[in-house]
């Protein structure tokens, strides 16, 4: 195998659910050398979060998110264990958890305890809300960030129900921003040798993700909402929805109307310019309502491309794994068999030539590498954790 971008660096791993794993799995995919702390008995919260699992902890859940990870499962609150982990903090390049603000402090593992120990540790933190300020202590969570940072709110039809985004986007995005500020940190050691705290927060990375929105609400006073826009929307066909996006072109509207076969409405007053449009986008709306209805989504597919409108059939997930594009793109990934049946994965969406993602490891059983970490440390072989 080529080398990789991180070989020779050691993480180690103290999350558990979404934010931080999947921080920790892009680390360990691209080469690092991750140790995953775990709860003695219990392990990973996300272990537990299809309940009874035909394989046990290692439910789809889990797997998803520690491929090419090694376990450790310790009794934190025992004396030995804590010097275990000491001693295996005191070889690491960098420290992952994702508990809330003074956790990793109770138990000794904060970053004042390491530095002292280690001067170039990286002590990475994500957290719900930040380190400091009202909502410190508050537990975070994928859909209070939601709540809490506006994107719940936005809604592409005022008329639609508030509702939970059903995709954790805010755990993943604010995860690969953790990479981002691990690699930063990284790079910055080598020109100075020394560690610092790097810190991200759910709340932060869904604020973030609305930069435009947010600058054009402080500068203008406006409320930027690029899926209500009038030409953009989700119409039914006669067989599945289609997704059509009328933007990027100089008049986007004639040439919707050429694709639907229908009179050329931007040539009516009411419809002149995007802020009419706007105005009037219910009546606009029903009209395309109307004629998509009308026929199949590949026939739409076919005209609105013809004339360059951006449009694409509404899938499910199932049928996206399933796509031709998928698999070209590398985004499955083997992992092995077991008697529940075969390990399938998401990929990595890096895709790097000098550096191609493979499984090196499954995703490990609790405690699997109890013996092959903590015996070396003292030169005996511990018992594993079954």
């Amino acid at each position: 195998m080529n080398h990789l971008p991180l070989d020779g660096i050691k993480v180690i791993d103290f999350t558990q659910v979404m934010m931080g794993p999947c921080c920790t799995q892009m680390l360990a995919d691209y080469g690092a050398d991750v140790i995953k702390i775990e709860k003695d008995k219990i392990g990973d919260l996300s272990r537990w979060s299809l309940g009874s699992d035909p394989d046990g902890l290692n439910n789809p859940i889990f797997c998803s998110l520690n491929r090419n990870k090694k376990s450790v499962a310790l009794d934190l609150k025992s004396d030995e264990a804590k010097t275990q982990v000491l001693e295996i903090l005191d070889g690491a390049d960098v420290v992952v958890s994702n508990f809330r603000p003074g956790v990793m402090e109770r138990m000794g593992f904060g970053y004042e305890d390491l530095k002292a120990r280690n001067p170039g540790i990286i002590f990475a933190i994500g957290s719900g809300f930040g380190l400091e300020g009202p909502n410190v202590h508050k537990g975070g969570q994928d859909v209070l960030a939601q709540a809490m940072t506006g994107v719940m709110a936005r809604k592409s039809d005022a008329s639609l129900p508030t509702a939970i985004y059903s995709t954790a986007l805010c755990d993943y995005s604010a995860g690969m921003h953790l990479v981002q500020g691990v690699l930063l940190a990284l790079l910055q050691r080598q020109k100075t040798g020394l560690g610092q705290v790097v810190s991200v927060s759910l709340y932060n990375s869904m604020l973030a993700m609305q930069m435009q929105e947010g600058a054009a609400h402080m500068m203008r006073g406006k409320d930027l909402n690029w899926g209500a826009f009038p030409l953009t929307g989700v119409f039914e066909t006669t067989d599945r929805p289609i997704v059509m996006v009328g933007a990027f072109k100089q008049n986007p509207l004639r040439d919707i109307c050429e694709a639907l076969e229908i009179d050329d409405l931007s040539t009516e007053e009411r419809f002149a310019d995007l802020d009419r449009q706007m105005e009037h986008k219910a009546e606009l709306q029903a009209v395309f309502r109307k004629r998509f209805a009308e026929m199949g989504c590949d026939h739409w597919l076919a005209r609105l491309e013809k004339v360059d409108i951006l449009c694409a059939p509404v899938r499910t997930l199932a049928e996206a794994l399933e796509d031709e594009q998928t698999l070209v793109n590398r985004m499955i990934l083997d992992a092995g068999y077991t008697p529940a049946g075969p390990i399938r994965l998401i990929g990595s969406p890096i895709d790097m030539s000098a550096a191609p993602v493979a499984v090196r490891q499954a995703p490990p059983r609790l405690g699997q590498h109890n013996d092959e970490v903590l015996g070396t440390l003292s030169g005996e072989r511990l018992r594993g954790v079954a």
